[in-house]
């Protein structure tokens, strides 16, 4: 007698976000909701469409190429998230202090905050690929070198050795930056957004009593989702050339997005697959959670429900309410000084944070 195949939970899945400045961002399908704590204590809400362009064209929707679109889309969505948490936490980047900064107020204006924010993007990718890409090339080569040239015999083992740089960099970076007081209350809301995911996948009521005792580990985390891509790169690298550590270096940039598409198979895979393989393949990345999430405080925990409440399909208990501040009837109210923004539309893809 056959056994019958157990039905899949259909909130499994739907719903993902990121922790931005003290607050959390949460995302199902087009709606996406951002909730931050206030310097006064309160919850601001901002809720909007964000389609994918998975939904109108048939091509985004194919397996590889989805991840990579996903991706490129999940980075673009973060920065706006960030800026905007930044913006609703009052922080003022236009007001000028120095000559350089008024300068810049002079130049860009109102424009500023996305100006700066795109200079950080860049330097943050010039870093990452120095860190990522060519000190662990150069750190392998310099290995080999040490060893008489016997790694580089063995070009399978050479591609191990420079992979486990390339991990032992990142745990440490991510592990230094932990002990800043601004990441680490950064890693909390974290915590709070992936328990939040956990107590809605539950089916429990959505509460931070329920959310409190959820796992703050998940399997579709943007940590794990690193940590996949960094071990498909040893194997992918291994047939990489080491003639030239140059021509390596622009293989290891051109591999990039086949092993972004494949490292998003796998996430997606694993989200609602529990096996002996995932679980070994996961089983790094949930680590790396210890690290990149903090138990959060209730109030914490209030926030990312708020963003999780408005994000999800209402059929699953999501509500439709305009950007404001969160009263305690539950409803919303304009934040003084604000114009609502007429575009923004409420809107229901499983990705998750970054």
């Amino acid at each position: 007698m056959s056994k019958e195949k157990k039905p899949r939970d259909p909130k499994i899945g739907i719903v993902g976000g990121q922790a931005v400045l003290e607050g959390v961002m949460m995302k199902s399908g087009d709606r996406c909701s951002l909730a931050v704590r206030t310097p006064e204590g309160k919850i601001s809400l901002y809720n909007a469409a964000k389609p994918s362009v998975r939904s109108k064209y048939k091509i985004a929707r194919l397996p590889l190429i989805r991840g990579i679109v996903s991706f490129v889309e999940q980075l673009a969505l973060s920065m706006d998230m960030l800026t905007r948490s930044a913006d609703m936490q009052g922080i003022d980047l236009d007001e000028p202090e120095t000559k350089f900064e008024k300068w810049l107020n002079d130049k860009f204006g109102d424009k500023l905050m996305s100006v700066i924010t795109g200079i950080g993007g860049v330097l943050g990718i010039v870093l990452g690929v120095g860190l990522f890409l060519m000190l662990p090339t150069f750190a392998a080569k310099g290995i080999d070198a040490l060893t008489g040239g016997f790694i580089g015999e063995h070009r399978v083992l050479r591609s191990l050795v420079e992979g486990l740089i390339r991990i032992a960099i990142f745990i440490a970076y991510v592990w230094g930056v932990s002990l800043l007081p601004d990441i680490r209350r950064t890693y909390e809301y974290h915590g709070a957004e992936h328990k939040s995911v956990a107590c809605f996948e539950a089916g429990l009521e959505l509460t931070p009593e329920n959310a409190r005792g959820c796992t703050r580990f998940h399997c579709r985390c943007g940590t794990s989702f690193i940590f996949v891509m960094l071990l498909i790169s040893i194997v992918a690298n291994s047939f990489l050339t080491w003639g030239n550590v140059w021509v390596r270096f622009a293989s290891k940039l051109g591999m990039i997005p086949l092993i972004v598409g494949v490292g998003f198979e796998f996430i997606r895979y694993a989200g609602s697959h529990t096996n002996f393989f995932t679980k070994i393949v996961s089983a790094p990345g949930l680590w790396m959670q210890r690290i990149t999430t903090r138990e959060p405080d209730d109030s914490q925990l209030e926030v990312a429900l708020a963003a999780l409440r408005n994000a999800i399909p209402t059929e699953f208990g999501g509500v439709v309410q305009p950007s404001g501040i969160l009263q305690e009837d539950g409803t919303t109210e304009p934040e003084p000084d604000s114009e609502p923004d007429k575009k923004e539309e409420s809107g229901a893809d499983g990705s998750h944070d970054a």
